[in-house]
C-alpha cells in the first residue's frame, strides 16, 4: 500500500493542470467554474492512478473541488 496522496499534492496537481498559482483557488471551488475540462480532469485520474489511487474521471467528475478529491482519493488507496 502506498502514502496517501496529501491535500498539498492534490492542490498542487490541480493548479498545474489549470496553469495556475495552489493558493489561487478554495479547496471547495468548483473547478469547472475555473476552466477544469474534461481533458483535463482525465489527465489528473491518470496522474493520481498512477500514484496508486483507486479513483477514475466518473469518480471525480461526481464532485469536482480540491476537498472532495482528497476525501476520495484518501479513501480510494
Amino acid at each position: 500500500m502506498t502514502a496517501p496522496l496529501s491535500l498539498d499534492r492534490v492542490r498542487t496537481d490541480v493548479a498545474e493542470v489549470l496553469d495556475e498559482e495552489p493558493g489561487s483557488f478554495a479547496d471547495d471551488e468548483n473547478l469547472l467554474d475555473r476552466g477544469l475540462d474534461s481533458i483535463r480532469l482525465m489527465s489528473l485520474a491518470v496522474r493520481w492512478r498512477e500514484a496508486g489511487a483507486d479513483a477514475g474521471y466518473l469518480d471525480l467528475a461526481k464532485e469536482p473541488t480540491v476537498i472532495a478529491w482528497h476525501k476520495l482519493l484518501e479513501g480510494k488507496r
